[in-house]
């Protein structure tokens, strides 16, 4: 039996929340590359596929359109979104702020639970290194960054929670994903745990920044040696 993520052999649980439903398939597709960046999402085709009217549909694309996820473009029809490396750094100057300030809140509010949850994560990432697995590795390092957001427990900050997805498994798919960089962001992102464990919020902000810094430093040094090239294609 397929993955009924490419298959559409999906049992919609109830027609009140469709439109949910359907945003929420189509972008964990989005997510898991089902959908690549850049590719069209014909709404004759999809809405087949789905089983669904053509209305649900449109509302899902726009919802998705609002968290930047696909683009509505005259003549083109909606595509997934795609991205040049200026765009993807970005992303992660805003996730700069984001994961330091979530690490930092995380540090103030962090229940035993959390850091179970934490750890749970970093296991994931660690048991990814030994297969090697890079997708997996990559599954585990966003729900690792969205677990501390959730800790955070603030509103405006879980509010951009799609960025870490949209930066880290949209726009950086695993083939693009070195594994001695991996390697070193396992230790940083335990030295993110230790300082949350800690309450250490000024450790962890520090740590959680200089995570991201080391993927902004890179970015940027790619678009200064080539200012003509995509070094993400």
């Amino acid at each position: 039996m397929g993955n009924p993520l490419e298959t559409g052999q999906i049992e919609w649980r109830g027609r009140v929340r469709l439109v949910d439903e359907v945003t929420d398939v189509l972008r964990e597709r989005i997510y898991a590359g089902v959908y690549a960046p850049g590719a069209a999402l014909r709404q004759e085709q999809l809405a087949a596929d789905l089983d669904i009217s053509r209305t649900p549909l449109r509302e899902a694309l726009r919802v998705l359109e609002s968290e930047g996820l696909v683009r509505s473009e005259p003549g083109r029809g909606v595509r997934v979104v795609s991205v040049d490396a200026r765009t993807l750094l970005a992303g992660y100057e805003v996730r700069e702020v984001l994961d330091g300030l979530a690490a930092r809140l995380a540090a103030r509010r962090a229940e035993a639970r959390d850091l179970a949850v934490l750890e749970a994560h970093l296991d994931d990432q660690r048991a990814a290194l030994q297969e090697p697995d890079i997708g997996t590795y990559t599954r585990a390092n966003v729900a690792f960054h969205t677990a501390i957001v959730d800790i955070a427990g603030n509103d405006f900050v879980v509010a951009q929670l799609s960025l870490i997805p949209l930066t880290a498994q949209v726009f950086t798919p695993a083939r693009r994903i070195a594994f001695d960089r991996v390697r070193t962001s396992v230790a940083e992102h335990e030295a993110i745990v230790a300082a949350i464990a800690a309450g250490d919020e000024d450790a962890a902000e520090s740590a959680a920044r200089a995570h991201i810094r080391v993927t902004i430093d890179q970015l940027a040094a790619s678009v200064a040696d080539d200012p003509e090239k995509d070094p993400l294609r």
